[in-house]
């Protein structure tokens, strides 16, 4: 979070963190056709050296609130190869909010596993406290051959405080709900931090409708 009263701006960080191949990249691509034009920025692109693996995407979008605070939303995803870890690491700096982007596939279960130790490591490592970060787990590809079943991943996620959604990110299901769920877990902290209801009247509602959105199925009808 970067928070300048004097200038009346705030600036959110969320990113999308995953196995590489799980979907978060095409997430935020997803998610970028939702949002109304007015609302939503060019989406940027970085690539590895002598690599097509994406490096990360930047969407920025925004709203102004009451008491004239311009409050703005940037959304990357970081790179899932373990030999890009550092990058990783510069990415989650400072974020407000993280989207776990899980497989679904069976035979992806171990990546997944080390890939959720690897953003507890790592959340501790940029001065995150991994506990009170909001999180939400997204388990991907639900529209593939091979996958865990909702019941048996909820089972296994039974004990811990994050809560999951399913999706279908190449076609678009899950992806709204995941980020608005994303979102209602950052106005909390970021309320106590910055009073976006009391000092500038943002309710947690305005907050989670920030994208402008279409519906659903008109987004997907395009």
């Amino acid at each position: 979070m970067e928070y300048d009263e004097d200038k009346q701006r705030l600036t959110v960080k969320l990113v999308y963190y995953g196995p590489a191949l799980s979907g978060k990249t095409t997430n935020l691509m997803r998610l970028h056709d939702f949002i109304v034009p007015e609302r939503r920025g060019e989406i940027m692109t970085l690539e590895t050296k002598n690599d097509r693996t994406l490096f990360f995407d930047l969407l920025p979008l925004g709203f102004t609130a009451p008491s004239g605070l311009l409050v703005k939303f940037k959304l990357f995803t970081v790179p899932g190869q373990v030999a890009h870890d550092g990058t990783r690491k510069a990415v989650l700096s400072r974020t407000d909010g993280v989207v776990f982007v899980a497989d679904s596939q069976r035979s992806q279960g171990i990546n997944n596993g080390a890939s959720f130790e690897n953003l507890a490591e790592n959340a501790g490592r940029v001065g995150l406290d991994f506990e009170r970060l909001p999180l939400v787990v997204q388990f991907n590809k639900r529209d593939v051959a091979e996958i865990y079943s909702e019941a048996e991943l909820r089972e296994r996620w039974s004990a811990t405080p994050w809560p999951l959604t399913f999706a279908s990110a190449l076609v678009g299901t899950g992806v709204l709900e995941t980020f608005r769920l994303l979102l209602q877990r950052a106005y909390p902290v970021l309320d106590s931090a910055c009073a976006l209801g009391a000092r500038h009247g943002v309710s947690v509602e305005t907050f989670v409708g920030v994208a402008g959105t279409d519906s659903l199925e008109q987004a997907l009808s395009r």
